[in-house]
């Protein structure tokens, strides 16, 4: 179907030429000779393109115009006027004219400017349609549980998203706060807009500013041109500081005022830039701890803390460890091509006896790894390779073996790189071998982990 064109001229003999050309290409028009019957065409709906003049007996152009942005903002609008109102033309423009025809009208250019004026429209139609496709495709990020604790998590979501509050999301490594903070921006007013995440842990203190808030060109070695940091890019968004409380001293005044004022300096810079963001930030620290031992701002955490939300450790939900399981073979089996999966008895039983320590991450990495390694359609025990006491077994004293022998300056020592390396194999353990996660995960440099792991002499 193709929708019509609507020429409005008060003057029969220009009106007729505008509508011939028009016709001669195959186009569809309706005619109005002043604003009230253009008002009547807007009105019905279906067009594809205004064309008018800007004098009319009865109302004018600036009127008509203004009706095709209310009917539909994606309207083209084309309008007319003679050679000496050219200023009434790009008056027109400013308010949301496409273009403009000086009179008299030459037929060759009024044909170049429609098929141009229809165009946009075809482009701003396929726009429409990509954001929808995306949007369906996006869609809410996917939170799988059935636990009471989690359905007050999604109340609380569903309540903060309606605002513009700040949100602070508290939680266990692994609990998946960077997807509860995704579904937040996906259920409030600014879907739309970018999510920009940043993990405040894994980036060196002395390039942390320059990422948060840009650096102007020269502000330091390597700075070759200017870079918008990330509250800029999530402007009109949300921005996501992941592991706030791992953010230095010096830079959680510059992040209150931020928070504040919208507004900051780029590294090296002067002029101040202004954002619109809503900040959600996510810690797996306490920071009430944290502001006691002043090693983080009151003033910040009452900030950042407006609508607090906690998410609960895998070990306070067990009833969704098989659903969240089953949830993870199913995708794995999909996205390696391999026949659906089932779990052996004992595969569940490991599952729900096991305190998962990295929450749903590490169930995550523990199945993937199992559909990696399962021949055949069920996943047994030995492919979980699940690090389970055994039933039975009484708990020792942990510091009972710890050796404690020689001055305290050796003791300190040596359980302080015991206990690292315990800490970084755990790690790997949770990041299914990826170093990279791992330093996420302990809150390092990727560096600084790699040079870790070369003196634990643990592979990576």
């Amino acid at each position: 179907m193709q929708y019509p064109i609507l020429i409005v001229e008060d003057r029969d003999s220009l009106r007729t030429m505008l509508r011939r050309t028009l016709e001669s290409r195959d186009h569809s028009v309706v005619e109005a000779r002043d604003q009230p019957e253009a008002d009547q065409h807007l009105q019905q709906g279906g067009l594809a393109l205004v064309l008018t003049d800007l004098r009319l007996p009865a109302g004018d152009g600036f009127g008509v115009l203004a009706a095709a942005k209310a009917a539909d903002p994606e309207l083209p609008v084309i309008v007319m006027t003679a050679y000496g109102s050219i200023q009434d033309a790009v008056l027109a423009m400013k308010q949301g004219a496409l273009d403009f025809l000086a009179k008299p009208i030459d037929p060759d250019h009024l044909l170049l400017l429609v098929e141009r004026a229809l165009g946009y429209r075809r482009l701003a139609a396929e726009c429409l349609l990509l954001k929808e496709e995306l949007a369906s495709r996006r869609g809410l990020p996917e939170i799988v549980g059935e636990a009471p604790s989690l359905r007050q998590v999604s109340v609380a979501l569903q309540r903060a998203a309606g605002s513009e509050a700040t949100v602070l999301i508290e939680g266990e490594s692994g609990t998946g706060k960077e997807l509860f903070a995704r579904a937040l921006h996906a259920l409030g007013a600014r879907r739309d807009a970018p999510f920009v995440a940043i993990n405040c842990a894994a980036i060196p203190e002395n390039l942390l500013e320059s990422e948060l808030f840009g650096h102007e060109k020269g502000a330091f070695t390597g700075a070759v041109a200017r870079k918008p940091g990330k509250f800029e890019l999530a402007h009109r968004g949300t921005i996501f500081l992941d592991e706030i409380g791992d953010l230095p001293l010096a830079l959680q005044a510059k992040i209150l005022r931020a928070l504040e004022g919208r507004e900051f300096e780029r590294v090296g810079g002067t002029a101040t830039v202004r954002v619109d963001v809503r900040v959600v930030a996510a810690t797996n620290r306490n920071l009430r701890a944290a502001v006691a031992a002043r090693r983080f701002r009151e003033d910040l955490f009452f900030r950042l803390s407006v609508f607090p939300i906690t998410v609960p450790p895998l070990r306070d939900r067990r009833e969704d460890v098989l659903l969240l399981a089953r949830h993870f073979i199913r995708r794995f089996c999909r996205e390696m091509n391999k026949p659906a999966m089932t779990l052996s008895e004992d595969a569940e039983r490991d599952l729900m006896a096991y305190d998962w320590p990295g929450n749903v991450r590490e169930l995550q990495n523990a199945i993937e790894r199992s559909v990696i390694l399962a021949d055949e359609a069920v996943i047994h025990r030995h492919h979980l390779h699940l690090a389970a006491p055994a039933a039975g077994v009484p708990l020792r004293d942990p510091w009972e073996q710890v050796d404690l022998s020689g001055p305290l300056p050796e003791v300190s020592r040596r359980v302080q790189a015991e206990v690292e390396r315990r800490k970084i194999e755990q790690a790997l353990r949770e990041a299914g071998g990826d170093a990279g996660l791992a330093s996420e995960l302990l809150g390092v440099p990727y560096k600084v982990l790699l040079g870790k792991l070369a003196d634990h002499r643990i592979a990576g």
